[in-house]
């Protein structure tokens, strides 16, 4: 295969899914088939039980620079429907989800944090959601996500200037959750997925759907508590003073 193809590039190890976009030579920008394979991806990594967390992340120093432009020429409309469809697929992954971010995470790249459930950045990453540089108006989705983050004036600033903000400004926003020294990013990226991975998949998703604002699970996830052992298992690795083995494993959608 050759290594410069733009391409979607998934592994999984110790229970933590990666996936690395992968598009040198535009910045790690998506084009077109890269925004279609995503959501089959994910549901393959969804359907593994081994998987437990997922982290995405860009190849090198850049998360992604937005969608390929080039690829705007064969109809705005359409890119942005993939675009949204590959954000709602990675925004209903049903497990913990993480965007490691380094340099430019800009356009359809913040689209793709913003879908993530927490974001990690190194200093010196930018941030910017591009629409009116384009012309484009964006989702509906995804500007109440946006506003979900960061606020309706955050929002607005962003969307409506196209501006480039840092990462102090970005944690300032709630854009992003935590923000690394240089060199750093890796090594708490991969301590913090390990705890993640380690904790209840039955509390996890729950919490994920109550944070989405869903208020017709109670019983539903009050049912899967009683029947999971998880609760049992974590009181009694309290008790004696132990690691807790959760075995519940979170089902995809459908």
């Amino acid at each position: 295969m050759d290594r410069t193809e733009p391409r979607l590039i998934p592994s999984v190890e110790d229970g933590v899914a990666t996936l690395v976009i992968h598009h040198p030579a535009k910045r790690n920008a998506m084009t077109s088939a890269m925004w279609r394979s995503l959501p089959e991806l994910l549901e393959r990594l969804a359907d593994d039980p081994a998987v437990r967390v997922l982290v995405l992340t860009g190849a090198g120093d850049t998360f992604c620079a937005g969608a390929d432009i080039s690829t705007l020429r064969e109809g705005a409309g359409e890119a942005q429907v993939l675009a949204v469809a590959a954000e709602e697929a990675l925004a209903a992954f049903p497990r913990p989800t993480l965007a490691a971010v380094r340099g430019y995470c800009v356009g359809g790249g913040s689209q793709l944090a913003a879908a993530c459930d927490l974001r990690f950045a190194e200093e010196g990453a930018s941030f910017g959601v591009t629409p009116a540089k384009l012309g484009i108006v964006y989702a509906a989705s995804s500007t109440r996500r946006l506003v979900a983050l960061v606020g309706p004036a955050a929002a607005k600033h962003l969307l409506f200037s196209g501006e480039l903000i840092g990462t102090g400004r970005a944690l300032r926003t709630g854009l992003v959750d935590e923000v690394l020294p240089p060199g750093g990013l890796d090594e708490r990226v991969a301590r913090y997925v390990r705890v993640l991975a380690s904790r209840s998949q039955l509390t996890q998703a729950a919490a994920k759907e109550f944070a989405t604002g869903r208020t017709d699970r109670d019983g539903y996830w009050a049912g899967e508590a009683r029947g999971s052992g998880d609760t049992a298992e974590g009181v009694a690795a309290f008790l004696e003073r132990r690691a807790p083995r959760f075995t519940y494993t979170t089902r995809p959608p459908g």
